[in-house]
């Protein structure tokens, strides 16, 4: 018998390794694909986080905009609190200009 590895042994092994890479990379351009929609899906709502500003090691302040109302929220770990809401302003492709 033959104890070491021939041509043939060598090559499978070769070919055995490529097929798995290529499976791995299949599968991790699959998932970024899934990522990409998720994250455009989730733009798509009528739900925004406009800003949000630490306050303190826990607290935070944010503001959100849902549907046509802005809505400032001042967020700890333990609770949510409305602090004002008023109309959204007209969205301007132009702000960032000046």
């Amino acid at each position: 018998m033959n104890a070491g590895l021939n041509a043939m042994d060598v090559l499978r092994m070769v070919g055995s390794m490529a097929v798995v890479i290529g499976l791995l990379l299949a599968v991790l351009w699959g998932l970024k694909r899934i990522q990409n929609q998720m994250l455009t899906a989730k733009h798509a709502g009528r739900m925004q986080v406009l800003e949000s500003q630490s306050m303190g090691t826990r607290q935070k302040i944010a503001l959100v905009r849902i549907g046509e109302y802005e809505v400032l929220l001042g967020i700890t770990p333990t609770q949510i609190n409305a602090l004002g809401q008023w109309p959204a302003a007209p969205v301007s492709h132009f702000d960032d200009v000046a």
